[in-house]
């Protein structure tokens, strides 16, 4: 299984890097999933991955503080949106477009209440 997690995690980070390039895609959340994949995976990779650049700019502050800029918030919501959104849309049925309403809804009390807001350093 820890293969498996390993294997997920560089995934995930070649989309987070990919997101990096393209505007299109967000970078967080496959970024929190290679953090996520590797602490399940791999003492060795996790430590590797927390020692990176990309983690220290994109992820330190969301990882140790529950904070965020408000561009990544936005963008991580949006993203959530979409995903939330075209599976309304594929699945057409009256409870999961309830339920995954509710969870859009849930989604966006939890940033606007459990994460902070911090300044954008760039």
């Amino acid at each position: 299984m820890k293969v498996i997690y390993i294997i997920l995690g560089f995934l995930s980070l070649g989309l987070g890097l990919i997101g990096i390039i393209l505007p299109i895609l967000p970078t967080t959340p496959f970024l929190l999933l290679t953090l996520f994949f590797f602490a399940k995976g791999s003492t060795r990779f996790h430590t590797w991955f927390i020692q990176t650049k990309i983690y220290h700019k994109y992820l330190k502050t969301f990882a140790e503080e529950r904070s965020m800029t408000r561009k990544q918030k936005w963008r991580l919501m949006i993203f959530v949106d979409l995903i939330l959104l075209s599976s309304m849309i594929i699945i057409n049925q009256w409870l999961v477009t309830v339920l995954l309403f509710v969870v859009g809804i849930l989604k966006y009390l939890y940033f606007f209440t459990q994460v902070k807001t911090i300044k954008d350093t760039i």
